[in-house]
Parts: C-alpha cells; sequence; structure tokens
C-alpha cells in the first residue's frame, strides 16, 4: 500500500528524485539500488522500489522484486569473490521499503568505505547478467 503523505520527506524517495546523492548500482523502470552509506561490509546494497511502498509486503509483484535482488546479490559474490551473500528485509530504520543486500563481511577483503570502486565492481558485475 503506498503511503504518498510520506513522500516528500522519504530520505530513498529524496534519492529516487536525484535531490540527494546515491551511489546507483543498478535502476530500471521500477527498481533503484544503490550502496548504503553506513555499510555492513563492501558492496551493500539497498534496493527500493521507485514508487514509495511502506513494506516490502506491499510492493506489487514481490518475485520482480526479489528477481532483482537475486541478480545484485549474484552480481556481489563476481564482484568481491565471496559465495556467501546475506540479504536483510528490515523497514524500521526508513519507512520505504527496502531489501538489503551485502556480502559476507568476515570475508570481504575489499574497503566498505571505497563507495566509487565498490560501485564500479558491482555494476562491470551487473553487465555479466
Amino acid at each position: 500500500m503506498t503511503n504518498e503523505t510520506n513522500t516528500h520527506d522519504c530520505v530513498f524517495c529524496k534519492i529516487v528524485r536525484g535531490e540527494l546523492p546515491a551511489h546507483k548500482i543498478y535502476e530500471d523502470e521500477t527498481y533503484l539500488a544503490f550502496l548504503d552509506i553506513h555499510p555492513q561490509s563492501a558492496g551493500h546494497v539497498q534496493i527500493i522500489p521507485k514508487k514509495h511502498y511502506r513494506w516490502v509486503w506491499d510492493v506489487p509483484a514481490a518475485g520482480t522484486y526479489f528477481e532483482v535482488a537475486q541478480k545484485i546479490a549474484r552480481a556481489e559474490q563476481k564482484a568481491f569473490g565471496v559465495e556467501a551473500v546475506f540479504s536483510r528485509i528490515m523497514g524500521d530504520e526508513v519507512p520505504h521499503a527496502h531489501i538489503w543486500i551485502f556480502p559476507n563481511p568476515h570475508v570481504n577483503v575489499s574497503d566498505p568505505a571505497d563507495f566509487t570502486g565498490n560501485a564500479e565492481k558491482l555494476r562491470a558485475a551487473l553487465q555479466r547478467f
């Protein structure tokens, strides 16, 4: 269910509208994926619907949403040389549907703060999918 009253102040809606910067790694008509500014590990990505939905469970065509998550997880495996990629569906820290996808922080050797480099690695890996 959308909640249009929150879209003006929603940080993720501001990223979608281009009002806030983000290290984007994937975008299509419906979804946007970008690096988290407080990464659990290098390549920690937030995947959001461009349209404001409060919860992941409110997003129509959730199967397509999870196909995007799968594509990004596979790209993380390639980009960072890891097999274990974790995901979390949160929702309390930003009131906009989002899925976290991030490489295992215990084996990931890339610098989580290298946003430009990590974004480039992921975009290059996504070219293969």
